[in-house]
């Protein structure tokens, strides 16, 4: 039997714990280092398997990459020689996606198995070949194979108008620009803090990109860049996570290692359900304190692209409102199969009725224990929210979903008071 948590729930969660680094920019910011040809250090990189599988996926690539104490990894490109990335590490892991634009333009052609992940909808990559193909690329998808082949004797710059606003694409061709000749100007791009991150990360290792965060990305090509050190910015969804649990265990709870800006959309539902949230400066690092006391009110939540309310957050969330007062309505507008976890909550007692896109969340007084399992990362998240605010013990099934994306769980939350344990299966 595999491993699963068993977590003795309806305890506060109190004290103090640390955010780490951002799992959505590692997994870009990991595959960007082939583009410097000189050896890379990332720092604050979270210790997830996304990131170990990554590095796996470097090694059989024949770049050389270590890991050292602190979250820290160095990479040395230089003894890349195949182009060929069909093994099966890759189809394991969406991110992988992000070697597309890196190989491009480094090495003018890559192969890539066409990725898996997390099962929350398609999620096509058509806006990422339209960004290729733009850029003078030719692209090839074998059907047969599940391969994308992707070559250019040389990118050029253009002008790229997405159709939809997608945070792949809009790292994967800003990677992919970094090498093209003249100027790229990508519109309709994605704003999240990860894409920033991803753009500063390649301006530190020569390019020049600007605009990121904004509706408008320009990308000036460079035929060589250099290796440097960086480290990457505290997880947004980690710290929204911790931010929902502490709510839902009406706990009182200081998150340390924030980006309180990035947080304003998960605050102010917080807060409009009747959590206390409040910002702080130690004089190193910013922080929010996060506390509850009473049953929360109910609220209405839409999933929106950034700085709208994220959602990869939306799932806690529903966990944290299934015991709120009255009747809490969660619109997902991103993806359109992110209700799996609604099955499982029910396991725990909750009601909640869904029509398409539009869950309907009606609060009952205590959720129950019992066996759930996680059918993605961030179910797996909701999930851990339910279970340590419900009565009794619940065992959460499927937790490499969940070690996908969140540094030391366990470690973390039974610092804060939690009763829980990983068990092997």
């Amino acid at each position: 039997m595999p491993e699963y948590f068993s977590i003795n729930g309806a305890r506060r969660l109190e004290g103090q714990v640390t955010i780490s680094g951002a799992k959505n920019a590692a997994v870009a910011i990991i595959p960007a280092t082939i583009l410097a040809g000189e050896p890379c250090i990332l720092e604050n990189l979270p210790q997830i398997q996304d990131v170990r599988s990554l590095q796996k996926i470097l090694q059989k690539l024949g770049a050389q990459v270590e890991i050292t104490a602190g979250g820290c990894m160095t990479i040395d490109p230089r003894g890349i020689q195949t182009r060929d990335a069909t093994f099966p590490e890759i189809s394991s892991m969406r991110a992988s996606y992000y070697l597309l634009g890196a190989m491009l333009a480094a090495y003018g052609e890559v192969e890539l198995a066409l990725p898996g992940g997390c099962v929350i909808g398609a999620r096509p990559i058509d806006q990422h070949i339209k960004g290729f193909r733009a850029l003078g690329a030719k692209v090839y998808l074998d059907e047969d194979r599940n391969v994308l082949r992707a070559q250019a004797a040389r990118l050029r710059g253009a002008e790229i108008f997405f159709d939809v606003v997608s945070v792949g694409a809009t790292i994967n061709v800003m990677l992919a620009a970094t090498r093209a000749e003249g100027t790229t100007v990508l519109h309709n791009v994605a704003k999240e803090p990860h894409i920033v991150d991803t753009a500063n990360f390649l301006n530190m290792m020569g390019a020049t990109v600007r605009g990121a965060g904004t509706d408008e990305i320009r990308v000036h090509g460079t035929t060589k860049m250099r290796g440097c050190a960086y480290s990457i910015i505290p997880d947004q969804i980690e710290t929204g996570t911790y931010m929902i649990a502490a709510a839902a265990t009406r706990g009182d709870v200081i998150i340390k290692n924030v980006i309180p800006t990035h947080m304003e959309a998960v605050c102010a539902k917080l807060l409009e359900s009747g959590a206390r949230v409040m910002q702080g400066d130690d004089g190193k690092e910013f922080f929010l304190r996060v506390t509850q006391t009473e049953r929360p009110r109910a609220v209405n939540v839409k999933t929106m692209v950034y700085p709208g309310f994220p959602t990869d957050l939306q799932q806690p969330m529903m966990a944290y409102l299934c015991t709120a007062d009255g009747l809490s309505v969660i619109t997902e507008n991103i993806f359109e199969n992110r209700f799996n976890h609604v099955k499982e909550l029910r396991t725990l007692g909750a009601s909640v009725n869904v029509n398409k896109r539009i869950a309907k969340v009606k609060g009952v007084s205590n959720l129950r224990g019992g066996d759930v399992y996680a059918t993605d990362l961030r179910a797996g998240a909701s999930l851990i929210v339910a279970a340590l605010s419900a009565q009794g013990t619940t065992r959460v099934h499927n937790i490499g979903y969940i070690d996908r994306g969140y540094e030391y769980l366990e470690q973390k939350l039974r610092a804060l008071g939690a009763e829980l344990e990983r068990v092997k299966g």
